[in-house]
């Protein structure tokens, strides 16, 4: 008990840093039984959605992976507490997790998933240099994102092998670029967000290789995967998973795929009944694995 009280008090002291060169009035540390934290709106940068909320359960293994949420939203909206329930379940199953704002994508302000991806960086930098305190590994992640989040997940663990040890993508698009994508319906309606992800513009006959760059099935590495898509997902077409699992399956790299009939998308809102029977139970099975 003593080493747990002494292992969440120096974590606090490491905080003290970043607190001080935050103006953010709401940061707060809440303190449960057996010394379990949330820590809310950690600074790690200096734009002002570069928040992010630490989740520290009463214990945990000290080779336990942390898992980095990141809430969906088009990239162009959201917010991490469209993500608190999938964080609290995290907590109450003994599970640390950081969930994150990160930069919205505008046009005037320059800002494209790049950034997003950045700022996934800065969210590991930063927390990097306190996990000691907390008794856990630098470069230990699980990252878990939910539709535009799925995707950043996706292509920030394929690009990250040495810290993103799994991926989990709920509803995440995957293919921005190949053929079957140009030739889809889907592009035609979801190509003026994509582009303005992006920050190139959609020439459905001369694409841009940017869009190649952007999409995860073109970025693919050997880190284990678990994805989620329903079969009657409008606002990112069943296709998107199915591309993905035939890329993962030819390159045998270890994933899951769970394809969910009659279902649209981000069930996790609107179906309680599939999210505590399908989607959560398999997120923690994926993590403890």
């Amino acid at each position: 008990m003593k080493k747990l009280i002494l292992k969440y008090h120096f974590f606090v002291l490491g905080l003290i840093g970043f607190v001080l060169n935050s103006c953010n009035t709401r940061f707060r540390v809440w303190v449960g039984t057996d010394n379990e934290q949330k820590i809310y709106n950690l600074t790690y940068g200096d734009h002002k959605k570069q928040k992010m909320d630490v989740f520290l359960p009463s214990d945990y293994a000290k080779d336990a992976p942390v898992v980095l949420i990141v809430h969906g939203g088009a990239w162009t909206l959201g917010k991490k507490e469209h993500m608190i329930q999938v964080q609290k379940m995290l907590f109450k199953n003994n599970i640390p997790s950081i969930n994150m704002n990160y930069r919205l994508v505008s046009k005037s302000k320059k800002i494209t998933y790049r950034q997003q991806l950045e700022d996934i960086q800065s969210v590991i930098a930063k927390f990097n240099e306190l996990a000691g305190k907390a008794e856990l590994q630098p470069d230990n992640y699980i990252i878990l994102g939910e539709s535009s989040g799925g995707h950043l997940a996706l292509l920030y663990g394929y690009q990250h092998p040495d810290q993103i040890k799994k991926i989990i993508s709920l509803s995440g698009p995957t293919d921005f670029y190949s053929p079957d994508y140009l030739s889809s319906f889907y592009s035609k309606y979801s190509s003026p967000t994509i582009q303005k992800m992006i920050g190139e513009k959609f020439h459905r006959q001369d694409l841009s290789e940017e869009f190649r760059k952007a999409s995860p099935i073109y970025n693919v590495s050997p880190v284990p995967t678990l994805f989620f898509q329903g079969t009657t997902d409008f606002l990112v077409n069943r296709k998107q998973g199915l591309a993905l699992d035939s890329v993962l399956t030819a390159q045998n790299i270890p994933h899951r795929f769970i394809y969910m009939k009659r279902t649209g998308h981000v069930p996790r809102f609107f179906s309680k009944k599939k999210r505590d029977s399908i989607i959560y139970p398999n997120i923690l099975e994926w993590i403890i694995r």
